[in-house]
């Protein structure tokens, strides 16, 4: 379903931990074991959907005959109000896996949603929008499909992706000239990409061999100033602070890739609910 992602073993421990070892007791109280329901499942604002495959892998985990058909596919906007899916089958497994399929789609939602929002701002530049490896741990995989979804490029899946040598790296290596050269030294046949927060690094990592550079928190001037120093010699990606209000003006100073931490790490969860009608 999604690569690099067991689902089925995403869905069957998410359904364990909120049933427990006693099952849903207040649907097994009050309702009918051959009660049927029909059900929609909509969006009570605009999104971008993702995730859906994986919302209906719930239902059909708790019962295999249960009817779906998929409205939208992921990447899709939706205006508000809009069906993604409607279902038909029994109430009591229908009830039961609510809240799981809900949960894993409103956040995914959300990040492709924001996602959206960023690509968007930055439409009609060059610039590509990254995400990061700042995502909930064991969910990686999925935060970086949500993205993909809402338009983003997926930057490392894990360490061993690339290398990439930060300000610490660089503190401990004794400097950005050391740290790439060590890196280059070690033959890995990874790209190596070094951080830099201030312009007077920029040819020293040159120098050394750095095949990309990471602009960490300058501001609009100096990216520019940067982007001239560079002069297309390697690609440049500009990251730290990068929000909606400022990601179209990075964008237009002509960098490569931004990458944005937000877009996994801060992204809300979206409104969207299921409804209900007796068969």
């Amino acid at each position: 379903m999604i690569d690099g992602f067991d689902s089925d073993a995403f869905v069957r421990r998410v359904l364990d931990e909120d049933l427990g070892s006693g099952g849903d007791v207040t649907s097994d109280a009050t309702i009918d074991a051959d009660a049927r329901f029909s059900a929609e499942i909509g969006c009570r604002e605009p999104i971008v959907l993702a995730g859906i495959d994986l919302a209906a892998a719930f239902f059909r985990a708790l019962d295999e005959t249960v009817r779906i058909a998929m409205q939208v596919a992921d990447g899709e906007r939706v205006d508000a109000g809009g069906v993604v899916m409607t279902m038909s089958g029994l109430a009591r497994p229908m009830l039961a896996a609510e809240r799981s399929a809900l949960n894993t789609l409103q956040h995914l939602s959300g990040i492709a949603t924001l996602s959206r929002r960023y690509a968007d701002a930055i439409s009609g530049t060059k610039a590509v929008l990254l995400d990061t490896r700042k995502t909930i741990p064991g969910l990686r995989a999925l935060e970086k499909y949500a993205a993909r979804m809402g338009g983003a490029h997926n930057h490392r899946m894990r360490l061993d992706d690339g290398v990439l040598i930060k300000d610490n790296h660089v503190a401990v290596a004794g400097g950005v000239g050391a740290a790439v050269r060590s890196a280059k030294a070690a033959n890995t046949g990874l790209q190596v990409q070094v951080e830099v927060d201030r312009l007077a690094q920029i040819e020293e990592a040159l120098d050394a061999g750095a095949d990309r550079l990471l602009l960490d928190n300058m501001d609009v001037p100096t990216l520019r100033h940067a982007v001239a120093l560079v002069a297309g010699r390697v690609p440049l990606e500009a990251s730290g602070g990068v929000n909606l209000e400022t990601i179209r003006g990075i964008a237009e100073t002509g960098v490569d890739f931004i990458s944005v931490g937000r877009i996994t790490q801060s992204a809300p969860a979206v409104d969207i609910g299921m409804d209900y009608a007796l068969e």
